[in-house]
């Protein structure tokens, strides 16, 4: 079976001497990384962390985030994966719905998570990839366990079954849930991933989404299958972003459209970034001035948009940004995708496809097999978007003659005015292209006469401008 847990091990084994993460900090090989994530693993399951159990990171990027990750997987555990954003009453939710064994934190989330463990009736064991002061107990140093842990555990490294991956949702829409994927589905989307980039082996990567985002998370798990390297920045700063991509020689950049916006703007970055050949991003749409931008600086090789979800991953691609840049492109390769009129009431209807040229909700075939599973602990969550064997993304979209797919905002947020439906995307990809603007976004605000009418919310490109 595909499994995540294996794939460092084997990647090691593979080419020991590869790249595998770069921080400001340290340069570690595959061997070098396979041994910490051995140590910690080991350290794991000393302390009792087995198959069925669960285990937290709060962190933001860094190495030690990465090397936790591999090691719950390795003692059989599943690694839930929380937002550092978080503040305490989504942290206490995710740990009390989990029972997490264990918990990572850093600097920036150690107040957080410290003070949440304190008041839960069953603490877990906190490990810090930071100073946490004084020692208490259950509370561990991750650089101990890393550095110093593994003389304790066996040569070849344990594969418990069980395992995978628990992603929370952003609760846009409520209460963050629990999108759970097992390590089939993580391994299968993610070759969906490596193909539809056109990623090799040895790929150097700007890894700057963090683990917990799904671009973040797929995109180290690519590495690893592709004996990649995950190079992180000093900052994100776009200065230190470009002596990053010059310094490693970043072959390959997968980006949300606001970091290019801020890359493509840096002078002198064409001779800075020779090595960048193929571009990818998700997560947004990208203007038509903004993807030509990004063709005359960085000229690649291969420039694709995606467009996703947490819970299905890759639902569709576009390798045609140059001629069509606001579409979102084809299925993927283990998606199957239908367009349907959207369901206001959360009932099921026919999965049948509208015509092209009609906007209806996008579904996706939930019984794919880099489909999640569920939300965890909320089968009225899962049963709502999951029905009839499709997943309702709520999402709106329309397919051209030729059979490519656009977003046009989410169901919710379609404005109807004057008895017309409008839909956002489209009002805000005729504003982007305008010169002074940075960045917008269009809801519908309430009217007397027409019921709605459209509210513009813009960042100006420059200061001064409004």
């Amino acid at each position: 079976m595909l499994n995540m847990a294996s794939a460092l091990e084997q990647a090691a084994d593979r080419y020991p001497e590869a790249d595998a993460v770069i921080t400001p900090a340290f340069r570690f090989t595959y061997r070098d990384w396979n041994r910490r994530v051995h140590a910690v693993a080991c350290m794991l399951r000393r302390l009792g962390v087995k198959a069925g159990d669960y285990v937290a990171i709060c962190s933001d990027n860094g190495e030690a985030p990465l090397t936790m990750y591999f090691a719950a997987l390795r003692a059989g555990a599943a690694a839930v994966l929380l937002n550092a954003r978080w503040k305490e009453e989504g942290i206490r939710a995710a740990l009390q719905e989990t029972r997490a064994r264990v918990v990572l934190f850093d600097a920036a989330t150690q107040a957080e998570v410290r003070r949440v463990a304190a008041m839960l009736k069953e603490p877990p064991v906190l490990v810090a990839a930071c100073d946490a002061g004084e020692k208490e107990k259950n509370l561990y140093s991750f650089a101990e366990w890393a550095d110093g842990g593994e003389s304790a555990c066996r040569k070849r490294s344990y594969y418990e079954p069980g395992g995978g991956t628990i992603l929370y949702t952003s609760g846009t829409t409520g209460r963050p849930k629990g999108a759970c994927r097992s390590p089939a589905a993580d391994c299968t989307g993610t070759l969906g991933i490596i193909l539809a980039h056109g990623w090799e082996c040895f790929e150097r990567v700007l890894a700057v989404m963090p683990l917990y985002h799904t671009m973040g998370l797929h995109t180290a798990l690519s590495m690893v299958l592709l004996n990649g390297a995950l190079v992180m920045p000093e900052a994100t700063g776009t200065g230190a972003l470009v002596r990053c991509l010059q310094e490693e020689k970043i072959t390959t950049l997968y980006l949300v459209p606001t970091l290019y916006h801020d890359l493509v703007k840096q002078p002198g970055l064409p001779e800075a970034v020779p090595t960048v050949r193929k571009l990818a991003y998700a997560g947004a749409p990208m203007s038509p001035s903004l993807v030509k931008q990004c063709l005359e600086v960085f000229q690649p090789a291969l420039f694709v948009n995606h467009y996703g979800c947490t819970e299905m991953l890759c639902l569709s691609v576009n390798r045609n940004v140059r001629e069509k840049p606001l579409s979102a492109g084809r299925p993927g390769l283990f998606s199957t995708i239908r367009i349907t009129v959207p369901a206001r009431d959360g009932g099921s209807h026919k999965s049948d496809s509208l015509r092209p040229g009609e906007a209806g909700e996008i579904i996706a075939w939930a019984a794919s097999p880099q489909a999640f599973s569920g939300y965890f602990r909320q089968p009225e969550a899962t049963a709502a978007a999951i029905r009839g064997g499709w997943y309702f993304t709520g999402d709106l979209g329309c397919r051209d003659e030729a059979g490519d797919l656009y977003l046009l905002g989410r169901v919710d947020d379609m404005i109807i005015s004057g008895g017309e439906n409008i839909y956002p995307n489209e009002v805000e990809a005729v504003l982007a292209e305008h010169p002074a603007v940075r960045d917008v976004a269009v809801v519908g605000g309430p009217d007397a006469r027409l019921g709605e009418i459209i509210t513009a919310f813009i960042v100006p490109d420059a200061a001064g401008v409004t």
